[in-house]
C-alpha cells in the first residue's frame, strides 16, 4: 500500500440509517427522462458496519455476486484507437483546479506512476473489445481545451443546452475543438456556480452522444459539475458530508479542493463508460439502452478491497492525513473501481487480493 495506511471510519447512528434508506429508495424511483447514462454519487446506506469500513451506496450499484450481473456486448463500437479527450471549461475555473483534472486525465496512460496507479485502474477498461476482438486503447491523452468563462449559454443549463455548448466549442471561429467522432470524447466541466438540469437532486454527471440536428455531428460526450457550492455532500462525498448525517466528519481530500477532488471519480466513471459504450449500444447490462447499467455503474461506491454490500473497501491515508486509493503522475486520487467482465466482479489497482 506504499506510503498509505488503511483508513478507519465510525459506524452511522440509527437515524442516519433511516434517512439513508429513504433517500436511497427515492433515488431508485427516479427516472432519467432524457435517456442519458448518469453517475449516481455514493450515498450512505443501511448495513451493519465494523469499525474499519465506511459506507457508500448508489442507486445503480449492483453489489454481490456475478449471478445477478449480465453485462454483455451489444455489437456497437468502442474506442479502440488512441483516445483524445477534449475539455470544455464552462464558467470560472482556477488554474490550480484545472491542473488537478488535467493530471488525472494524463495519468491514465502514464506508465511509470507509483502503484497503485491510475494507469492500473484503466487496464480494466482495456479488457473490453469490439466485435473484431480489438481492445479498447491503452492510449488516452488530453487533447484540445476550450474555455467559456463568460457563460455563453447562461448559468442554468438543460441537457439539450449542454449540446449547444459543445456546438459552440466545435464551431468557434477562434481555435475550435477538433471534430473526432471516431476516437475523440468531449468533456464538459461546469464550475461551482453553474446549475445543470437534475444536478444535485439526481445526478453528478452523465454521458451520451450529441445529436447531428444540434451539433452537426455525433460525438460522445460527458458532463460533470463542480458541486462545491451547490451540493458537496452529495457529489463530493466523502470529502463533504450531507446535512442529514450530523456528527460525521468529512475526509481530507488528497488535492486540497473538495469540489474538484469529488469530481475526479465522476470524471473517471464517465470516461470509462464513454470508452466502453460511446453510443450507448456496446457494453452494458440490461435490455434497455435508454437506461443502461454500465461498467462503472456496477461498482458505484466501491473503492477498495472489502468493497461490496455497501462498503467502500479499504482506502489509504497519506502522511498528510488525506484519503486516496491510487496515484497519478504526481498527485493522489480517490476513484471508484470498475467491473471486470472476465472475472465478473469489481476490480481496482489497490486491490489487496489480486
Amino acid at each position: 500500500m506504499g506510503h498509505g495506511s488503511v483508513r478507519r471510519f465510525p459506524a452511522p447512528s440509527p437515524p442516519m440509517v433511516v434517512a439513508a434508506v429513504l433517500l436511497f429508495l427515492h433515488i431508485l424511483s427516479g427516472a432519467d427522462a432524457a435517456g442519458t447514462a448518469v453517475t449516481w454519487r455514493p450515498w450512505v446506506k443501511t448495513h451493519s458496519l465494523n469499525a474499519t469500513d465506511f459506507q457508500f451506496g448508489g442507486s445503480k450499484k449492483y453489489e454481490g455476486s456475478s449471478e445477478f450481473v449480465h453485462l454483455r456486448y451489444h455489437m456497437g463500437p468502442v474506442l479502440t484507437e488512441n483516445i483524445t479527450v477534449n475539455v470544455i471549461w464552462y464558467g470560472t475555473w482556477q488554474r490550480a483546479q484545472k491542473k488537478i483534472i488535467r493530471e488525472f486525465i494524463n495519468s491514465i496512460s502514464a506508465t511509470k506512476n507509483r502503484r497503485p496507479s491510475v494507469a492500473g485502474w484503466w487496464r480494466t477498461v482495456t479488457l473490453y473489445t469490439d466485435q473484431t476482438s480489438a481492445n479498447i486503447s491503452r492510449s488516452l491523452h488530453l487533447a484540445a481545451e476550450k474555455s467559456d468563462r463568460f457563460y455563453s449559454h447562461g448559468k442554468k443549463l438543460t441537457r439539450l443546452s449542454i449540446q449547444s455548448v459543445i456546438k459552440s466549442a466545435v464551431t468557434a471561429k477562434s481555435k475550435p475543438l477538433p471534430i473526432n467522432p471516431k476516437s475523440g470524447i468531449y468533456l464538459l466541466l461546469t464550475s461551482d456556480d453553474v446549475y445543470v438540469q437534475d444536478f444535485c437532486g439526481q445526478v453528478c454527471g452523465f454521458h451520451y452522444f450529441t445529436f447531428p440536428s444540434i451539433v452537426g455531428y455525433t460525438l460522445p460526450y460527458a458532463w460533470v459539475g463542480n458541486s462545491a457550492k451547490l451540493c458537496p455532500g452529495m457529489c463530493a462525498y466523502p470529502f463533504a458530508v450531507p446535512d442529514y448525517i450530523p456528527g460525521l466528519k468529512p475526509l481530507k481530500s488528497p488535492n486540497g479542493d473538495v469540489g474538484v477532488d469529488g469530481m475526479i471519480s465522476v470524471i473517471g466513471h464517465e470516461i470509462a463508460e464513454l470508452a466502453t459504450n460511446p453510443l450507448v449500444n456496446a457494453w452494458y447490462a440490461g435490455t434497455d439502452p435508454v437506461a443502461p447499467v454500465e461498467i462503472a455503474d456496477l461498482c458505484e461506491g466501491i473503492y477498495g478491497t472489502g468493497g461490496g454490500g455497501s462498503y467502500t473497501g479499504q482506502l489509504m491515508d497519506g502522511q498528510d492525513g488525506a484519503t486516496y486509493n491510487m496515484n497519478g503522475i504526481r498527485r493522489r486520487f480517490l476513484v471508484q473501481w470498475l467491473w471486470n467482465h472476465e472475472l465478473s466482479y469489481c476490480t481496482g489497482p489497490n486491490a489487496l487480493d489480486q
